[in-house]
């Protein structure tokens, strides 16, 4: 990757991929245990406990306001079954602004214990307080999962030849978030109310956890690598994966199914889809025999899914190609899509 501009003001959102990875080949080597540690594309990090492996994750809430508890268990598990592991301990980190209601208080922590229920995760510890200047509520989430040593899988491990499936669709996390944040603003614009109350329940349907997507693919058929396409949208994560295997990806824009309210509110917000936040699908690499029983088995259980690509030589990027277009490099985004819109409405 080329250097980082270190004069530059960094906008919301993560960091720069160039900037993170120069950071992190900075850190000195790490120990034997480490199986999977921090690097551009890697979801989680995977430490040898012998025959177990213990698999940790954390990762923030800021966008959302609405069920933020709900938010930061399943975009923390579904880091975690992302490696093929079972997410089982959660602690949150909790900031709230000053003169926050306790009633607030009270809701965020049901909903953590909700959300974490209905995946049989158990919240043993976490930290919360009352914060000077914040502007809205952030939870900070801590979770650790455990697997089989031989069982876990990192994101590097896609290889040449593999086919790249997509389930549910885009954007789940982030069509909600337009419906929930934005929803009036979009229905002034010619949204049907009946649209935003779909969006806004894509938390529940299709769900914006992963964690079955995982638990089914690798039970079906050869895995060799899964990332859950977070802030950035489809567009980075597809990057982030290249970056973390080391090869190409070619991809049929055609076949990335885009849900149909997400669609329309993205238009009516001037929102690129594929830029915007999309937890609650999950890519997965898998041997190309694999596919069509990994394919069947997910829709079986109720979970859409299909073939978007497929993984390519090394150095080749990613790539997008439609019908009667040329291929072109997939679009990047200096930050996710729902960020831009919250700095621009702000």
């Amino acid at each position: 990757m080329p250097p980082f501009d270190r004069s530059a003001r960094l906008p919301a959102g993560k960091l720069p991929p160039e900037m993170l990875d120069e950071l992190l080949s900075a850190l000195p080597e790490r120990s034997r245990r480490i199986l999977t540690g921090p690097g551009v594309g890697e979801d989680a990090a995977i430490i040898s406990f012998g025959e177990t492996s213990l698999v940790a994750k954390t990762d923030p809430v800021t966008f959302a306001t609405d069920l933020i508890g709900w938010y930061a268990v399943h975009v923390n598990a579904n880091d975690i079954a992302a490696t093929g592991a079972t997410p089982k301990w959660f602690l949150p980190t909790v900031l709230l602004p000053e003169q926050t209601e306790a009633s607030v208080a009270e809701s965020i922590f049901a909903q953590i214990r909700e959300a974490a229920d209905s995946i049989g995760v158990e919240l043993v510890g976490g930290h919360t307080e009352i914060t000077v200047g914040m502007p809205r509520p952030i939870i900070s989430g801590a979770m650790l999962g455990e697997a089989p040593a031989s069982k876990t899988i990192s994101t590097s491990g896609a290889t040449r030849g593999d086919k790249v499936i997509l389930t549910k669709g885009i954007a789940v996390e982030g069509g909600s978030l337009l419906a929930r944040e934005f929803g009036e603003l979009a229905m002034s614009r010619g949204v049907a109310s009946e649209d935003v109350d779909t969006a806004a329940n894509y938390l529940f349907e299709p769900g914006i956890s992963v964690l079955r997507d995982a638990q089914i693919a690798t039970a079906a058929g050869t895995v060799t690598a899964m990332h859950d396409p977070t802030e950035g949208g489809l567009a980075t994560a597809l990057s982030e994966l290249s970056t973390a295997c080391g090869h190409g990806l070619s991809i049929d824009a055609e076949s990335v199914p885009i849900l149909d309210e997400c669609e329309r509110l993205c238009a009516a917000l001037e929102v690129d889809p594929w830029g915007l936040i999309a937890s609650g699908a999950l890519l997965i690499c898998c041997a190309e025999s694999s596919a069509p029983t990994i394919i069947s088995a997910l829709k079986s259980e109720g979970i859409y899914a299909s073939v978007i690509g497929d993984v390519t030589d090394s150095g080749s990027g990613v790539m997008t190609h439609s019908t009667g277009e040329k291929a072109k490099p997939v679009a990047r985004f200096s930050r996710d899509e729902i960020a831009r819109l919250f700095t621009e409405l702000a």
